[in-house]
């Protein structure tokens, strides 16, 4: 495992920027008022050769509310598993008591703790910094993490501090074997409560308020199928009722982790039934071209009556998804969530199935002997070009109908046994 660094600070310091700064992108949700980050954000880092895990983390700090303290006990648990701690202060201000707060937590361990002075954007900030020797954790290192400066010879400071490695680490590229599934669904409706249920910790927040969740939270499961990264997404709701920024960047981070993901778990709050906006989160996934589970969770809440209004609400609604497994789960309790993993299995087999190409021509030419397509329209071969989803090549005599083509995709998806798994259909005339 490679060696991890954790982010931490008290709010409004400038961890995520340090975290965007590091890794030369912009991965974490910035924006200038704190509270913004509240859950643990894992990335990978490399610095001169030395690759190691950067935890970012919200904002330490004591005396706020039932949310505050549990923002404060994921920095807590990522500097617990840290090798190295870089403690954030905002030069500009000074030393402040919840700084103190942090430094008193981290004191026990100075030798791998790196002060950094952040917000010194010029020579002449230097002379602020000199007051965070009062914590006790060494000299610190003044940079500016907006605008990259001395941020360099931070990191020469932190790399010497890593664990030594016995033996060079093997890089492997996690994108080929990796299962990608994504969580997502409305605001509150406890998406964050699964994601810590199938992993078994507490890595995202948990809160009654809607939109608690603002970043995608990624970790990799190992599963009888392989790994598979689970990704906890903030709550998608209208565009027209986003009134911030911070919901409008959470809102783009979910879209992009639900475009990148291999399978979706919409979760319906069943307590509600299904909304319109379910509805809309159903299309938007069915157009990424992501195979579809249905948690209806809070199940234990709803009475007989409740419960068969929803169900049949599920195949009113969402009858565009086709036989895509539904299942009740309570994910609080954690009943029934086991039953996922078989569902889940199921999916991503589907959605990593190969037809040998003269079965797939089988089914072509049965299909257009039973309904020839219009125009003269023929397909002349047939063959799978790719998977995840599976994605058939049709060569043509000219251009082919749409119409005749969705009806082609039925009788792939029949003959072929793909039940609800997504395919693409890419149709190449004989002139190309």
């Amino acid at each position: 495992m490679k060696p991890t660094v954790a982010i931490v600070g008290r709010p409004n310091v400038g961890k995520s920027t340090l975290l965007n700064r590091i890794i030369g992108r912009r991965e974490a949700i910035v924006e200038e008022r704190p509270g913004v980050t509240r859950d643990r954000k894992e990335v990978t880092a490399n610095w001169r050769g030395h690759e190691f895990t950067l935890v970012d983390t919200g904002g330490w700090m004591v005396g706020g509310d039932s949310l505050d303290d549990k923002v404060s006990r994921q920095s807590e648990a990522a500097i617990e598993a840290a090798d190295v701690v870089l403690f954030v202060v905002d030069a500009t201000v000074g030393v402040t008591d919840d700084d103190n707060r942090v430094a008193r937590l981290l004191r026990p361990r100075a030798d791998s703790v790196i002060v950094v002075a952040n917000k010194v954007d010029d020579a002449s900030h230097e002379a602020f910094i000199w007051d965070l020797l009062s914590f006790g954790l060494g000299d610190p290192e003044p940079v500016s993490a907006i605008h990259g400066r001395n941020t360099g010879d931070m990191l020469d400071r932190l790399v010497s501090l890593l664990p030594e490695e016995d033996k060079p680490i093997e890089v492997i590229d996690e994108s080929d074997n990796v299962v990608g599934v994504a969580i997502v669904g409305r605001p509150n409706v406890g998406k964050s409560t699964l994601f810590n249920r199938l992993i078994g910790e507490d890595r995202s927040v948990v809160h009654d308020q809607p939109g608690t969740t603002r970043d995608s939270v990624d970790t990799i499961v190992d599963s009888d199928k392989g790994p598979v990264r689970f990704i906890d997404t903030a709550g998608m709701r209208r565009k027209a009722r986003i009134d911030e920024e911070t919901e409008y960047y959470s809102l783009v981070r979910a879209l992009k982790s639900l475009d990148t993901a291999d399978v979706a778990l919409l979760v319906i709050d069943a307590t509600q039934g299904v909304t319109h906006q379910d509805q809309r989160l159903a299309e938007r996934v069915d157009a990424a071209g992501c195979p579809i589970v249905v948690l209806l969770n809070k199940w234990d809440l709803c009475d007989a009556e409740a419960r068969a209004d929803v169900t049949e609400q599920v195949g009113q609604k969402l009858h565009f998804v086709g036989e895509a497994p539904v299942i009740k789960i309570s994910a609080i309790s954690g009943k029934n969530v086991m039953r996922l993993w078989p569902a889940l299995s199921a999916t991503i087999e589907g959605y990593q199935t190969r037809i040998p190409t003269r079965r797939v021509n089988d089914v072509v030419r049965a299909a257009q002997a039973a309904h020839p397509a219009p125009a003269g329209a023929r397909i002349l071969y047939a063959t799978q070009g790719a998977t995840d989803p599976p994605t058939f090549t049709l060569f043509a005599n000219h251009e082919v109908p749409r119409t005749w083509l969705r009806y082609l995709e039925r009788k792939l998806r029949e003959d072929l046994e793909l039940g609800t798994t997504p395919i693409k259909l890419r149709v190449r005339r004989r002139s190309e």
